[in-house]
């Protein structure tokens, strides 16, 4: 899956930190509510305006991340 069109960086907007698709809801704060056990259906409850592919987006992103940071420091 590509995140390209899911994942935004705006300087301004939550300062600078990767969001989805524009919105003022960041990557951390899925990742945070995944790691604290919510299901994604219980995100998409919460936040009906996020979609299945956001939170895809928000994994991929993050693995896509680690693996940077894993190449650069080696």
């Amino acid at each position: 899956m590509s995140y390209g069109n899911r994942i935004t960086i705006e300087p301004g907007k939550c300062g600078g930190r990767p969001c989805i698709r524009g919105m003022r809801i960041t990557v951390y704060d899925v990742l945070s509510y995944l790691a604290s056990g919510m299901q994604t259906a219980q995100i998409l409850e919460d936040f009906p305006y996020l979609e299945k592919e956001d939170i895809q987006a928000c994994l991929q992103y993050a693995a896509d991340r680690e693996r940077i940071h894993l190449l650069a420091s080696a």
